[in-house]
């Protein structure tokens, strides 16, 4: 089963369920019925939201730095300056 497959699936049952629930095919408290379920899906896309705010910011805190990328960078530079002033090009 691939991993859109499975997705798809997923997705198919939890909607089969809150259809179940927002139909009422289960008998629940009126209170229950009438103030959470339809609700759910809000709630579901916020906590989603908040996953991935919290995902984005964990990879940003724990962001590696590159020090050879760093001072290849700084060669590169150093050899585009000596080739514009070759040039006879101001770069200061």
């Amino acid at each position: 089963m691939t991993r859109a497959q499975q997705t798809l699936s997923i997705l198919l049952l939890v909607s089969s369920l809150y259809l179940v629930l927002y139909l009422g095919l289960v008998p629940l408290n009126e209170t229950v019925q009438n103030e959470i379920i339809p609700v759910l899906p809000f709630y579901g896309l916020i906590c989603f939201a908040c996953y991935l705010g919290g995902r984005l910011g964990l990879a940003i805190l724990t962001f590696n730095d590159c020090p050879e990328a760093h001072k290849e960078l700084q060669k590169e530079i150093e050899q585009a300056r000596a080739d514009l002033r070759s040039k006879n090009v101001d770069v200061d």
